[in-house]
């Protein structure tokens, strides 16, 4: 089979890869669509020594499974955890001690004709939800984690900073609570898609209406940080949701001092996800900037490493 396989930082087509065997507790799938997420980007800048068929982001359709599932089309939670550590057995299988993560971590992800899941990590999709939006159920539930994590009430104020693919979603689904929220880019067109939803938006000079009880960072860089940080009141909530490459230095005195509470922020539940998709409360199809069969792979990341391009899709099923 076709896929695109990273080995030594260094990403190629591979056409000479076996159709993966799924063990009993686990689905064949074939791939119709695959996001690249920064965290793909990340991986080929060695943000994780990770050798295999890179991608997380997914729709597919089940053609080895359960009877329940087969020809059903599906998207797939990322980490397959063993069900026996303290972690599973305390409800937390994304800290899995054992777990294996699609396209991340010892096994092989979505960039290929086919992969494999535990089929309790699959979901399947209403037919309402079409395949390129279904591309966007991971990074969109990792945003409503957020949720899972800090209590966000309509008299809080709320600053995302980043106006890129995950600070759009993170954006959309905190304003559904109806809080006190600013974004805040560098990008007057992405920005313009939040405002046309009626979110508060602005560039770095905006933040004059803190001190914000919660500010997510969504840039990854440390300019971002630094930004999210200073815009918090004493006692407020750093929420992290993206991954750095490099090292991010930071002055800890004025966490002690100001109280904060930092959290980081990954994966996300999947059933929620799919119903803001289903029930047309989040809009990801403007996010999406191009498609290139998976043959095109290279080039198709080459785009996505350009400065400011949103989502990036390759279609691995031309007939989808």
């Amino acid at each position: 089979m076709k896929g695109l396989w990273l080995e030594n930082q260094q990403l190629q087509l591979r056409t000479d890869l076996p159709v993966p065997s799924p063990p009993s507790d686990e689905a064949l799938v074939r791939v119709l669509r695959a996001g690249i997420c920064n965290t793909d980007l990340e991986l080929i800048r060695g943000y994780y020594p990770y050798k295999g068929i890179l991608g997380h982001e997914f729709v597919g359709v089940v053609e080895d499974g359960p009877d329940n599932l087969v020809n059903q089309r599906v998207v797939g939670e990322i980490n397959a955890a063993c069900g026996e550590c303290r972690f599973c057995k305390s409800g937390q299988p994304t800290h899995c001690q054992n777990r294996t993560v699609l396209g991340i971590v010892n096994r092989n992800g979505a960039f290929a004709d086919y992969l494999t899941l535990p089929v309790k990590n699959l979901h399947p999709l209403p037919d309402n939800i079409s395949t390129d939006a279904a591309t966007f159920t991971e990074p969109l539930a990792a945003a409503l984690e957020i949720q899972e994590q800090v209590r966000v009430r309509p008299d809080h104020q709320v600053l995302v900073v980043g106006d890129g693919k995950l600070g759009q979603l993170v954006a959309q689904t905190l304003a559904l609570t109806g809080c006190n929220l600013l974004v805040i880019g560098r990008h007057h067109e992405k920005l313009a898609n939040l405002e046309a939803r009626g979110i508060k938006v602005g560039f770095a000079d905006a933040i004059t209406n803190g001190p914000f009880d919660i500010s997510v960072e969504c840039t990854g860089n440390p300019e971002g940080f630094a930004l999210a940080r200073g815009a918090l009141r004493p006692r407020g909530t750093l929420v992290l949701k993206s991954t750095y490459a490099g090292q991010l230095t930071f002055d800890a005195s004025s966490l002690v001092v100001d109280e904060i509470t930092l959290i980081g922020s990954r994966c996300g539940p999947f059933k929620p996800a799919i119903d803001l998709l289903a029930q047309d409360k989040v809009n990801v199809n403007y996010l999406i900037q191009a498609h290139y069969p998976v043959e095109e792979g290279l080039t198709a990341f080459n785009h996505a490493q350009q400065q400011g391009v949103l989502k990036i899709l390759l279609t691995m099923d031309h007939n989808s």
